[in-house]
């Protein structure tokens, strides 16, 4: 599973690098354009956009598989390998379940529902822009499962070193 989380991280870093390469060449055309020219193409700003919108979500996924996620860690750091510090993880990691799960369905029904209707400038389904939702959250689930494997593994052997 860490080999595939790893090939996970590498695509997830350079899309997103891609992604935000190519979103500062379109806004940087966008500004000259607009200024030289006084035209800017319908497509460029929505373009960006959307790539917003999937750096957003898959950067999310991606600093999440690196334990960069929103949270604070003070009380965490200070009951760090105390019986306290193991259920603030268990809580919080079962919070991130419910919140992911959510993520997840919501953002399929969001999807479905947008299939009918299409952007102005690119002519696209927005089911496109709208799949990235349950996609980051699939990916997330997965880095979240690897993190649970962890605090059982911890807990166990925690265990296993006090009976024996």
């Amino acid at each position: 599973m860490d080999k595939l989380l790893k090939g996970v991280r590498t695509v997830l870093y350079w899309f997103s690098v891609g992604a935000m390469s190519v979103m500062l060449v379109i806004i940087f055309a966008q500004v000259v354009t607009r200024y030289l020219f006084n035209y800017t193409p319908d497509w460029s700003e929505e373009l960006a956009r959307f790539l917003f919108v999937w750096v957003v979500f898959l950067g999310s996924a991606l600093i999440m598989g690196e334990g960069g996620h929103l949270a604070v860690q003070m009380l965490p750091g200070k009951f760090k390998g105390r019986p306290l510090g193991h259920a603030m993880e268990i809580v919080v990691n079962v919070s991130g379940y419910a919140f992911i799960g959510l993520l997840l369905r919501q953002g399929w029904k969001m999807t479905s529902i947008m299939t009918f209707q299409l952007s102005p400038g690119l002519n696209l389904p927005m089911s496109w822009v709208y799949v990235v939702i349950p996609l980051s959250s699939v990916l997330m689930l997965l880095y979240l499962l690897r993190d649970s494997v962890r605090i059982v593994k911890t807990l166990s052997g925690r265990g296993a070193g006090q009976e024996g």
